[in-house]
């Protein structure tokens, strides 16, 4: 594990531990029952044969790695211009020390657009998980290299419980093995090694083969032009999650259209 992902993590449980003294978790589960139908994150990233290669767009204001990003961005907003142009769903983060994001984020970007949305975050309890339900996720990310295989099926039956989808993110075969044998239905190939941050754009098309057929494949990380999107789409992606490369751009959503190859 990578010195910033043990340094995120610790982080996180702590906040764990006061989010669920602040709300007892029978109050949280009351709140989760309330947004009513989950919009299907997996369904809409999912790419028939032949159709255009899904894109998931990320609300992304900061990262550790680059810094401040597009610092202040409203979401809505942001949101707004992804859904306008042709984001299939749309991820949000919601870490707020290192990334820059709030819990709040999900219920303002579920009232400014109908796409589903994934909590983009690092979940390491189940608090986490019905705590997403309740901020009006569809989806919920969990991270392989973040969570021991117990505590990983135990979040991923959490998240079924919850009607939420999960994306498993992985960074290396051995990983997707791990994931495959949780019962991952939507997997997430992360190009960024978390120790050295160096990218490989070639993990996708090494972990594609290994992926049952109705496994829905999302490539991440260093995707920035429509010609990385048609490569990974052509190795079996059906989907790309991009965040930087459209939070840079003057228009978030003209940055899309263009990585779709829309004219």
């Amino acid at each position: 594990m990578s010195d910033i992902l043990a340094t995120i993590l610790a982080t996180k449980r702590d906040e764990v531990a006061a989010a669920k003294a602040a709300r007892p978790l029978a109050e949280l589960e009351r709140v989760a029952r309330a947004p009513g139908a989950v919009r299907g994150f997996g369904k809409a990233l999912a790419r028939p044969p032949g159709a255009p290669v899904r894109v998931l767009a990320e609300i992304k204001r900061a990262s550790p790695s680059a810094g401040a990003i597009r610092a202040g961005a409203e979401p809505e907003a942001i949101a707004r211009e992804y859904a306008t142009n042709g984001a299939a769903a749309i991820s949000v983060l919601t870490d707020r020390q290192y990334f820059d994001g709030d819990l709040s984020f999900l219920a303002r970007c579920r009232a400014a657009v109908s796409v589903p949305l994934l909590r983009k975050d690092f979940l390491v309890d189940p608090y986490q998980v019905i705590e997403a339900r309740a901020a009006g996720a569809d989806a919920i990310l969990l991270i392989v290299a973040a969570l021991p295989p117990r505590l990983l099926a135990e979040l991923l039956s959490v998240a079924h419980a919850w009607d939420l989808d999960a994306l498993v993110e992985v960074h290396s075969v051995k990983e997707a093995e791990v994931a495959l044998a949780a019962g991952a239905g939507l997997i997430g190939v992360n190009h960024r090694n978390l120790k050295t941050f160096a990218m490989d754009m070639g993990l996708t098309g090494e972990i594609a083969p290994m992926l049952p057929d109705d496994v829905v494949l999302v490539a991440e990380s260093g995707i920035k032009t429509a010609a990385d999107v048609a490569t990974l789409g052509a190795v079996g992606a059906h989907a790309v999650l991009v965040g930087e490369t459209l939070m840079r751009a003057a228009s978030p959503g003209h940055a899309l259209l263009e990585l779709r190859g829309a004219p």
